[in-house]
């Protein structure tokens, strides 16, 4: 085996015992290099979630910064960046600072003795997000069995401890404890929480939740009825919509976090 494909299966296996704790990461590669540097196209490294190299190399440490930083961004934001390294007075000649974003390239400034350019691309890897369905109901279990495919892990507890996912529930008992469900689900805290119901019923259990001493802004947050307006009748259509309200949410977080 060669060194490539040692640290090409050393790389796999840290990114999957990552995934199985749902750790956010991301992998970096050196897509372009100019003048005299140290890496070489095609050099790989995975980082932690706080921007550090965990496995592989990228050189010295003349790339170390400015790959910390677009690496955070892109977890932050989820979604890819390319940066190049660049001498200070090429990036000059372009009309060009350090900390500049143009097309897409965010630019930093190569300080090292070698004074070689290096473009590197940085992919995040982020933790599916949790989808917590409370109740039993025909539209609770199509859903259910419709998140998976769309990359949503599935659990029942809501007392879990929080990790690095966002955590989203959906309240779908239809009539079998909806007040205590709320409650519960209301104490976790999540990021997002939709009822499944008609306004008019969800309002009536909002008072009873402010009565029961939950703050007004609490109850407020909750999404009722769960879904998009697309004529859903059946639970399946239902639970369509709640997904596709549940995608809309999901990327929208992602849109205001690059904003």
């Amino acid at each position: 085996m060669t060194p490539a494909e040692i640290l090409s299966t050393d790389l796999a296996e840290a990114a999957q015992e990552l995934r199985a704790r749902d750790e956010p990461f991301a992998f970096a590669t050196i897509v372009r290099t100019a003048g005299s540097t140290a890496a070489k196209p095609g050099a790989k490294a995975l980082l932690r979630a706080d921007g550090t190299i965990m496995q592989g190399w990228l050189g010295g440490g003349c790339t170390k910064g400015a790959v910390k930083r677009a690496a955070l961004q892109a977890l932050q934001q989820g979604t890819p960046q390319l940066v190049s390294v660049a001498p200070e007075d090429l990036l000059a000649e372009k009309g060009i600072v350090s900390g500049d974003e143009v097309d897409g390239t965010h630019f930093a400034r190569n300080g090292c003795p070698s004074r070689g350019t290096v473009d590197i691309f940085i992919e995040p890897c982020l933790p599916s997000p949790q989808l917590v369905v409370i109740g039993a109901s025909p539209v609770a279990r199509t859903l259910i069995n419709l998140a998976p495919q769309f990359h949503w892990s599935i659990t029942a507890d809501t007392n879990s401890e929080k990790t690095h996912q966002k955590r989203f529930v959906v309240v779908a008992t239809q009539g079998q404890g909806d007040l205590h469900a709320l409650k519960t689900a209301l104490a976790a805290d999540p990021d997002y929480l939709a009822f499944v119901g008609s306004r008019c019923k969800y309002a009536s259990l909002a008072e009873k939740l402010t009565e029961a001493g939950l703050e007004r802004t609490q109850v407020e947050r909750v999404k009722a009825p769960a879904g998009l307006d697309l004529g859903a009748v059946t639970p399946e259509e239902i639970a369509l919509s709640i997904l596709a309200q549940l995608v809309q949410e999901r990327r929208s977080t992602l849109r205001r976090t690059d904003g």
